[in-house]
Formats: C-alpha cells, structure tokens, sequence
C-alpha cells in the first residue's frame, strides 16, 4: 500500500463531495469532482502541498463541474471524464446550468474513457467504470490496490443517485449499483454527496441489492 491520502472538501449549493486524492510522500496528486469554489479547492491544495496532475470528473452535472475550466488552467492539467458523458458536459440543458442558473455551461473533457480503461495518475493505477443511471455517462474510479472508489452519484451511503434528469435511467442504475457490489467488500466507497459507505456495508443495506 503506497502513502495514498484523501481529503474531501464540501463545495457548492448542493454540497458536493469535491476530492483531493495524493500520495503523502510525493504529493503528487489529482481532483475529483470540483463543483465550485475552485479558489478554495486550490488553497487546499497549496495548504497540503499537493501537485494536481488531473481533475477527473465522474460525471456532467453542474454541482460536479463549475470549478473544472478555472483549475484546470491554474493548474495547466488535463480534465477526464467518460466518452459517454460528453453530451451532457457540452449541453446546458443536461448539466442541469440553464435549470439552475438560466444561462448556458459547456465543458470539453480533454481525455474521455472507455468502460474498464484504466490509466496512471499521481502514482496510482486507475480504473474507470461506466455505471449510467444517474447519467448516461456516469461512472465511477476505482484504485484496486488502495481499496478505494469513487463514486460520484452512483453509490450513496444506503442509497443511490437520483434517476429523473436528463439521460437518467433507472433499470441502468439498477445494473451500475449490482456491478459496484461486486466489488470487495473492504473497498471504501467515497460518494458525490454524504457520507462515506463500503461495498460491504451497501451489499447489506442498499435498497438495489436485493434485485
């Protein structure tokens, strides 16, 4: 096990769960899911030492996104994201901006990722996994030797994401949340919104288990 460290910061009106993931001896480091407040996502990372290389994002809705461009620049770094989630990255109706705030929000990823992908950051191997339902996009990142996934609206603590926006879907959600139980069941489970879960805790009390 290497020297992984994961801090979350609470940013935006919905409070989203942003993630910085780095190992403590180099520092080097990425982000996860910046939905706002990118002024005090980078302070975080000044404050910490951390050397962002990436920012991945599990999916396109806006409390997950708003701060990407501006890190991005400030850090010179690169934005993941699903290739199935570029429709709802690029449209203002499906990231939910012109609901929210009516006026329009487009992201372009840099790298988009295919289902089981799996690619080098920070120092650690990880794996991208296509889990749609919330999105049509929506995935999730999984560091295998760390124990660790990254959930975003997929998997909540006894729960799930929300299945009536734009692309959502629920018997896909269905099969997302079944595909994430077969996971370990010691893999810690860091979600978009509340707390953190297990496998092992979700396979027991999860509503979508039992089907």
């Amino acid at each position: 096990m290497s020297e992984i460290r994961i801090k979350s910061l609470l940013v935006g009106m919905v409070q989203t769960n942003c993630y910085l993931v780095y190992d403590e001896e180099t520092k080097r480091g990425v982000i996860i899911d910046p939905g706002d407040s990118a002024n005090l996502i980078s302070s975080k990372c000044k404050e910490f030492g951390i050397k962002p290389e990436a920012i991945l994002l599990t999916h396109g809705h806006f409390d997950h996104i708003l701060a990407a461009r501006e890190l991005k620049e400030e850090w010179n770094v690169k934005i993941y994201s699903s290739e199935k989630e570029v429709e709802i990255l690029e449209d203002g109706s499906k990231n939910m901006m012109l609901k929210w705030f009516r006026k329009a929000f487009s992201l372009t990823p840099d790298v988009t990722l295919t289902d089981g992908e799996t690619f080098e950051l920070a120092g650690f191997t990880w794996k991208m996994l296509l889990t749609p339902g919330h999105t049509i996009g929506s995935c999730c990142y999984y560091i295998e030797e760390e124990e660790v996934l990254f959930a975003g609206d997929t998997l909540f603590q006894n729960s799930y994401g929300r299945i009536d926006l734009p692309t959502g879907n629920a018997m896909d959600m269905v099969a997302s949340v079944k595909k994430l139980l077969t996971l370990p069941e010691d893999v810690m489970v860091y979600p978009g919104h509340m707390d953190v879960t297990t496998i092992g805790h979700e396979k027991k009390y999860n509503p979508l288990a039992r089907y």
